[in-house]
């Protein structure tokens, strides 16, 4: 293990203060704070207390005063249009201080929500930057979301403005965004004052009369903004997760940590440099668009790319590829559903070849669990460290990684290896004790989170105790499971409703999913827990073969079942299986295992707000009705 890393890790924990006011050093304050942590703040303790500062400025106005406004901050690359656009930090301030002009000229201010409803297009990233410029407060919803989950999501910001684009553009499909908001605004019961609309060519709207303003004729009208110093306590942005009760959760993160902590994981976790190009394969919608697409590497300097396009058929399995080469990427951040696909197009990875990729150092991935299959593969055909990590919407920033710029470890498959620096992470059973090396159970962080993590829930600081600082007190409960080595190794295994009881046998549906994965004709697969009257609840597995693939389907479920069996052991009772052409997920690539088991189990279920094809669900289901599910 890296002597560098253990000795700034035990320093994180045992001088939390020390550490992270030596972090902050790193940006700009307007005014220093009183206290670097406030332990007494409820529901969750505040960092940097007193100070004052803007993220904006951190994040454009600082490196055009050191002179380095030239420098490339920002490239856009559309596959989708065969568009590409870059920006300079000097340019990138420009436009940002004009748009933050055209919104405060209309009288948005400190505090005012703005919900952004766009594309990825950099006028997202732009109104984003805008916001935090006016100390106004940004509610980034994923461009297409449902009328319905917008207006909720309207609701429970009450934002004074929306920023919406036109239209966003799919492979084969433009999906126009401007009846959708209109439906929205239509049912929510808070109206915004005004919106602003970007047009593009390939979807005009039609705009209300007096409600709507063309963006770039309110950018024309405008005067540039200055920088609006806000307190390091204040709310930059609020991002919607899903909640168990429907009620979407409306995750708060703060200016001061925030800016503090990114800044400072850009070189000490993803080991880039001021200068040097970072790609987060994400969407602004998402949680590691807003951190890792737009704050993180703006704030440190780096030139970020800002990607319209999936990892295949935009226009094929190569775009990532061509997309390193042609940019000079150091550093991929993307969901292992990505790789899984690209896998399962081109399982040789042939289209590699064609692209000089001798500047890409390191691969990253979160956002779910990195099967081991997945990560040998690209470290095969990529030849660089596959870096899995973990992180949470709620806590902004990774939880476990290889900390690659504290001296780069050993990988074992199936980890994000150790614990980053500021997290005390524990694993407790269901009394609230510490299991031992090993054994699994609910994996929890000891309380105070470090900066950057979620201190509420807007305007519901009683619903964010009871959802995370409740169930174990004393500690944050990420919802996982999985267990801690005895070398420290932090293992995800699956969400703690996923761990299914198995004849009073707890078993991790995750541990089955990384078996299946090894099986040569797999391309990805899923594991859920179905209720059975004899055991209590017995494991179904959902199978997507690799292209190509044409072997009889009953003998690869038989060779799944064997491995299953051979390798947990008759104890996770694992008979059944289907193959199935495609896993239902999120739009971030996460698979709905919840949606399926409440489908197999004969339950109640939602379509979620999230899902990327509906369909999807509907052909689990007649797989699950063949299988004799529900019972």
């Amino acid at each position: 293990m890296s002597e560098r890393y253990n000795e700034i890790y035990r320093r994180s924990l045992n001088d939390p203060e020390g550490f992270w006011a030596e972090a902050a050093e790193a940006i700009d304050w307007d005014r220093r704070w009183d206290r670097v942590i406030d332990d007494g703040a409820q529901p969750a303790a505040r960092w940097f207390a007193g100070g004052m500062l803007n993220t904006c400025h951190n994040a454009l106005d600082r490196h055009v005063a050191a002179g380095i406004g030239d420098r490339t901050a920002l490239i856009y690359d559309s596959p989708v249009t065969g568009a590409q656009r870059s920006f300079t930090y000097a340019e990138l301030r420009d436009r940002v201080a004009r748009f933050a002009g055209a919104l405060a000229s209309r009288g948005i201010g400190r505090g005012d929500r703005v919900v952004i409803y766009m594309p990825m297009v950099p006028e997202a990233a732009i109104a984003m930057l805008a916001c935090a410029r006016l100390g106004a407060v940004h509610s980034v919803v994923f461009g297409g979301f449902a009328a319905n989950e917008l207006a909720v999501r309207i609701d429970d910001s009450t934002p004074k403005a929306i920023v919406a684009g036109s239209c966003g553009i799919e492979p084969n499909r433009v999906v126009r965004y401007k009846p959708l908001l209109d439906a929205a605004i239509e049912t929510a019961r808070h109206k915004p004052e005004f919106c602003v609309i970007l047009q593009r060519e390939a979807g005009p709207a039609e705009l209300v009369p007096g409600r709507d303003v063309d963006w770039d004729e309110a950018v024309a009208a405008a005067s540039p903004a200055d920088c609006v110093p806000v307190a390091a306590t204040d709310p930059l942005y609020i991002l919607y997760t899903s909640g168990t009760t429907g009620q979407p959760k409306g995750i708060v993160r703060d200016n001061g940590g925030h800016a503090v902590v990114l800044k400072w994981s850009m070189p000490n976790i993803y080991d880039t440099g001021p200068g040097e190009v970072f790609w987060a394969a994400s969407d602004v919608g998402w949680v590691v668009g807003h951190s890792y697409i737009v704050y993180a590497p703006l704030l440190n300097g780096s030139t970020s790319i800002l990607f319209e396009g999936k990892p295949i058929g935009t226009p094929d399995a190569g775009v990532y590829w061509r997309t390193i080469a042609e940019h000079g990427v150091k550093a991929l951040f993307t969901a292992p559903t990505a790789f899984r696909a690209i896998k399962k197009e081109d399982p040789g990875c042939a289209l590699r070849a064609a692209y000089d990729m001798s500047g890409f150092e390191a691969l990253y991935l979160a956002g779910e669990r990195a099967d081991p299959d997945t990560v040998k593969w690209a470290e095969d055909h990529l030849g660089v460290p596959v870096i899995d990590h973990w992180w949470q919407t709620e806590t902004g920033w990774p939880i476990a990684a290889n900390c690659v710029g504290l001296g780069r470890v050993p990988v074992k498959y199936g980890s994000p290896t150790r614990a980053v620096p500021g997290w005390d992470l524990r694993v407790l059973d269901e009394a609230g004790k510490e299991r031992p090396a090993g054994e699994i159970g609910a994996l929890v962080a000891r309380l105070p989170m470090p900066p950057g993590c979620a201190p509420t829930l807007w305007n519901a600081d009683r619903r964010f105790r009871e959802a995370y600082l409740t169930e174990f007190p004393g500690h944050y409960a990420t919802a996982d499971a999985g267990y801690i080595d005895e070398d420290g190794y932090v293992f995800v295994m699956a969400r703690t409703d996923d761990i299914i009881n198995v004849a009073g046998h707890r078993l991790s549906t995750g541990a089955m999913e990384e078996v299946l994965a090894e099986h040569p004709d797999v391309a990805e697969c899923a594991v859920i827990g179905v209720a059975d009257a004899l055991k209590g609840q017995v494991p179904f597995g959902l199978l997507v073969l690799k292209d190509g693939v044409e072997r009889d389907t009953g003998i690869i479920v038989d060779e799944a079942v064997g491995m299953v069996r051979g390798r947990i052991g008759p104890v996770a009772a694992f008979k059944s299986a289907s193959v199935v052409a495609r896993l239902p997920k999120t739009r971030s690539g996460k698979i709905l295992r919840g949606t399926m088991r409440q489908i197999a189990d004969g339950e109640e279920w939602k379509m979620p707000a999230t899902i990327e094809d509906p369909a999807a669900l509907d052909e689990i289901a007649a797989s699950l009705s063949a299988a004799g599910y529900p019972n």
